[in-house]
């Protein structure tokens, strides 16, 4: 599984780069704020959402410590997705955020 930190991220996000970015919280977790320009896939709906997803896009997968996210790329990488874990999820980033 390909691992980014969060460092990478923001050096990414400051380069304006175009990122496709997943957020497999709980709604109750995203209201506290996302990364900007990330989408919500909550983790248990990932496999009725697929059709949602381009194969062709490298995604980047954020949960709020590392182990949900670990698992949406587990599934996703099995699903032919191109997918980058990132290291330590929410806890760790300490960009911007974003309000929905």
């Amino acid at each position: 599984m390909k691992l980014m930190e969060t460092t990478q991220l923001l050096e990414l996000l400051d380069a304006n780069e175009d990122l496709y970015i997943i957020d497999v919280r709980e709604d109750d977790e995203v209201v506290h704020g996302m990364i900007p320009g990330a989408q919500h896939i909550a983790l248990a709906t990932i496999p009725e959402r697929l059709e949602e997803l381009d194969a062709t896009k490298p995604y980047i997968i954020v949960c709020k410590a590392g182990g949900r996210s670990a698992n949406a790329c587990a599934y996703l990488e099995a699903q032919g997705f191109d997918v980058t874990n990132l290291e330590g999820g929410m806890l760790a980033y300490d960009g911007e955020l974003e309000f929905k």
